[in-house]
């Protein structure tokens, strides 16, 4: 502890991160730097620093990165597709790489030798945020208090604020039950009664989307443009990455769009039940993949699919700043050059369907070959017969 005079806190505000930079203050004598990121979270984050102020913090950190991290994070997962263990968009995982490389940034500029965060000893972020780190500061000490200190219930935590004058929100009865994380990207919920699996979630915890039942009697339609393989406008209307998502998250919402919950294997080693609502991720796995279905070659294509799961489990376990995600971002960036075109979509009562794809620059589509009317020779059916062949001939031979 002697070695660590001062320590960059990714600091909310909240009651976790409140006693976490006082008990950092006491336990290791030390000067305390608190950074706040708002990546679209959907609350202020300025409140922030009236807190940390009050704490005796000089070193405020407060950074609005909604762009760079639709930009540079979500916009390229969502290139290749990805999608873990089948179902989760990777809302929550997509966040850490980002907020893990301004830690280690702020400790460099500050001269702080460690960077702490409120992840519990139980999840996947503290393997995010560290793996981040290391990844991008080797040297870098990370001090993680949910595995150091016997604070291990909301109880305790809210009898320390309260003994240390700790300027928090202590009311009880008003705070959600479930313990929650939110960006651009989406929305999750774990915990109280979520933890059993076979009961289903209360109406009243979702926060961004109405219930199907609830939605509008009539579809809504949406046309997004691509460039290579990123939305840069909707209906006709350029837009930036962060504000495709906050459009498509309130148009999503608005028509029942992107409710999940799912029992996912952390990669500690445990099972655990999410909920999650992710109305701008569910638009735009199918309508990407709508693009590529007429810009992209057939073999591209399969190969992208055959490496997508291993893609996702790179960024569910921590691993964005990895040689082999950076590798796998190349071939699939390298794949996307020729992404461009349109494609219209109806949302419907929790439902997304594609309706229409155009490329007028790089389709692959030919309805001259594809028609089922008369081709005028673009297409000889009778090579088929050799085609078909070639390829029964082991299995010919494996019937004899």
């Amino acid at each position: 502890m002697s070695e660590i005079n001062k320590v960059v806190l990714a600091y909310s505000g909240g009651l976790d991160t409140s006693v976490i930079l006082k008990w950092l203050q006491d336990e290791y004598d030390c000067e305390v730097v608190t950074f706040t990121a708002d990546l679209g979270q959907g609350e202020e984050v300025e409140p922030a620093r009236a807190k940390a102020q009050s704490l005796g913090i000089k070193d405020i950190f407060i950074e609005d990165l909604r762009e760079e991290f639709s930009r540079d994070y979500v916009f390229p997962m969502f290139r290749a597709n990805t999608v873990y263990e089948g179902e989760y968009l990777l809302g929550t995982s997509i966040a850490r790489p980002l907020i893990a490389k301004r830690l280690v940034e702020i400790a460099k500029e500050t001269g702080a030798q460690a960077i702490s965060h409120g992840a519990t000893g139980k999840g996947n972020d503290q393997v995010r945020f560290e793996l981040g780190a290391y990844a991008l500061s080797p040297d870098i000490k990370v001090i993680a208090p949910w595995r150091e200190w016997d604070l291990n219930s909301r109880q305790k935590l809210l009898d320390y604020a309260e003994k240390h004058k700790i300027p928090v929100e202590m009311k009880r009865g008003k705070k959600s039950p479930y313990s929650m994380d939110a960006n651009l990207l989406h929305i999750s919920y774990e915990g109280d009664m979520l933890e059993d699996p076979w009961t289903e979630p209360e109406e009243s915890m979702w926060r961004w989307t109405v219930s199907p039942e609830n939605a509008p009697d009539t579809p809504s339609y949406l046309e997004l443009r691509y460039e290579k393989g990123d939305i840069v406008a909707i209906n006709g209307e350029a837009m930036s990455p962060a504000t495709v998502l906050e459009y498509l998250n309130k148009v999503g919402g608005e028509n029942g769009i992107g409710r999940l919950d799912i029992v996912e294997n952390r990669y500690v080693g445990m099972k655990a039940r999410g909920c999650y609502e992710t109305p701008a991720g569910t638009i735009m796995l199918p309508a990407h993949r709508a693009i590529e279905s007429i810009t992209v070659d057939r073999e591209v294509a399969h190969l992208k699919d055959e490496l997508m799961p291993r893609y996702a489990s790179l960024i569910y376990n921590g691993y964005w700043w990895s040689p082999e995600r950076r590798m796998l971002q190349v071939m699939i960036d390298e794949s996307q050059q020729t992404v461009n075109g349109d494609v219209r979509v109806k949302l419907y009562k929790g439902n997304v369907t594609v309706v229409g794809r155009k490329s007028d620059t790089n389709s692959l589509f030919d309805e001259s070959i594809a028609t089922f009317e008369d081709d005028e020779g673009a297409y000889n059916q009778k090579d088929a017969e050799g085609f078909i062949k070639l390829n029964a001939l082991r299995l010919r031979i494996a019937g004899k």
